[in-house]
């Protein structure tokens, strides 16, 4: 494994979001003295916190899985995750609820989980559930060894016995034709494949190896931090601040000086110097080069996941047949998925996340009060420039709280006491190419050794960490880039 050359005394890392908190926790935890560099006044990047009206909403993600990884930074530095973080697991996982009316909730203990399946769509259907698990665990087991938990220097370094036993699998086969001899009714095949979004590709266009990420959504258990997730970027920099960390919040960098192939410092826009040994970026990676470093940027011309548009509602009002995370599917599919992938268009038909958080974590909302998370689809900016900043983001959010009135939210439009509507253009700003915050999308030629590498090509002691970079999107990814960022400059 290649690691940066030279001295690694003195660390600068460039954003608090969850790669930089786990990176300067293990490289504390290595004796390194680490400095992050934070433009916002808190920790988190995209995980972020907005407070309105009394409610207190996640600005990025809402669901949490394999919380191990956050155990895993903070025993770094002799933490455990119990004196930071109470965390909850959530039964159900999900409430799935389909345009037929029917609904069946994603249980993370198995044999509850084969007996939903089965009272719903039949026994056939829960036996191909049981061989699903055993399938995707295996596949998470050893993605996780071999590849997800690794860094890469070069495709070369796939070869081995993992790699066979994954095409053995069949795992670089498209996902929704691996899904398809697991299940047979739509129902169980789109909750067990709709989560190849979050990766930036549809389940008819994704490879096999993506069923982990069902897996880690519907098998392995979905949590919530007490106080959203924000509180676990929260509880990432107080421990690093306990251990030497030091973070400078309300502070932008500029950019990163060089000098004969190294990053000599970090310049901010107040005028500050701060001399570095290494430099960690946790911007987004295509943003890092354009912003922050010299040039030449990297001439290969990334294909980004979709977006979303994030609607943000404090209501009045209780809807007792939903759980904490809730899908509703609309009635097309991958006619939907090629709207906003391949057409560049909106969903006519959405399938929605809506997220409750106060019903387990009533803290969050005013006494008697709920906050609601409604996460739409969109294209990414690349593909379609839609006018966001003219109006479309309020106009399509009035579209989808009718859409959720027409699927049961009753009266929700009345009921809402604030709103904050987030689109690409909202994520453009906030640093984020092509407008999307899931980044570079997971194709076969943007994945493992072929998905941007954390080391820059031309400087010999600057790391990249975050969804832009490997092993890729989403909390567990994000986290275990930090832990991969940290070993590049510790060996």
């Amino acid at each position: 494994m290649r690691t940066v050359s030279g001295p690694t005394d003195r660390v600068v890392i460039v954003g608090a979001g969850l790669g930089g908190l786990a990176t300067a926790l293990h490289l504390a935890g290595a004796g390194r003295q680490v400095t992050i560099v934070e433009r916002e006044a808190v920790p988190g990047g995209r995980a972020g916190r907005l407070s309105r009206d009394g409610y207190e909403f996640d600005t990025g993600p809402t669901v949490l899985t394999m919380p191990q990884l956050i155990a895993e930074a903070l025993d770094a530095v002799g933490e455990r995750i119990e004196d930071w973080l109470e965390l909850t697991q959530l039964e159900p996982a999900y409430r799935a609820h389909y345009p037929d009316g029917s609904a069946l909730d994603i249980h993370s203990d198995v044999n509850r989980m084969a007996a939903e399946i089965a009272g719903l769509c039949g026994p056939r259907e829960a036996d191909g559930y049981l061989r699903f698990v055993d399938y995707a665990g295996e596949l998470w087991r050893i993605q996780r060894d071999e590849f997800i938990g690794r860094n890469f220097d070069s495709p070369a370094d796939l070869l081995g016995t993992g790699l066979l036993r994954l095409v053995g699998m069949g795992a670089f086969r498209r996902l929704d034709t691996k899904i398809g001899q697991f299940f047979r009714d739509p129902r169980t095949r789109r909750i067990f494949s709709f989560q190849s979004l979050y990766a930036g590709v549809a389940p008819h266009q994704a490879l096999a190896v993506y069923a982990v990420i069902s897996y880690l959504d519907t098998v392995a258990g979905v949590y919530h931090p007490r106080g959203g997730m924000h509180a676990a970027p929260k509880a990432l920099a107080a421990a690093a601040e306990k251990h030497g960390v030091q973070i400078r919040y309300s502070t932008t960098v500029s950019q990163v000086e060089t000098r004969s192939g190294r990053a000599t410092a970090v310049l901010t826009t107040d005028g500050d110097r701060i001399p570095a040994d290494v430099v960690v970026l946790n911007p987004d990676l295509p943003v890092a080069y354009r912003d922050l470093l010299p040039p030449p940027a990297p001439r290969r011309r990334l294909r980004h996941s979709p977006s979303c548009v994030v609607v943000h509602l404090g209501s009045s009002q209780e809807y007792r047949k939903i759980a904490h995370h809730n899908i509703h599917f609309g009635r097309s599919w991958r006619g939907a998925f090629d709207e906003v992938i391949r057409d560049g268009a909106l969903m006519s038909d959405p399938s929605l996340l809506v997220t409750n958080p106060s019903r387990t974590d009533p803290d969050v909302a005013p006494t008697g009060k709920h906050t609601y998370y409604v996460l739409a689809p969109t294209p990414n900016l690349d593909l379609a420039p839609l006018d966001w900043r003219g109006g479309l983001g309020e106009r399509y959010a009035d579209q989808l709280v009718a859409t959720l009135e027409e699927r049961g939210y009753r009266g929700l439009a009345a009921s809402v006491e604030t709103r904050e509507v987030v689109t690409p253009a909202d994520w453009a700003d906030a640093g984020m190419a092509a407008g999307t915050p899931f980044a570079a999308a997971h194709t076969l030629a943007q994945t493992g050794p072929f998905r941007p590498g954390n080391l820059h090509p031309g400087l010999e002691n600057v790391v990249f960490v975050g969804s832009g970079t490997q092993p890729g999107v989403g909390v567990p990814m994000v986290l275990i880039s930090g832990r991969l960022a940290a070993q590049r400059v510790t060996g």
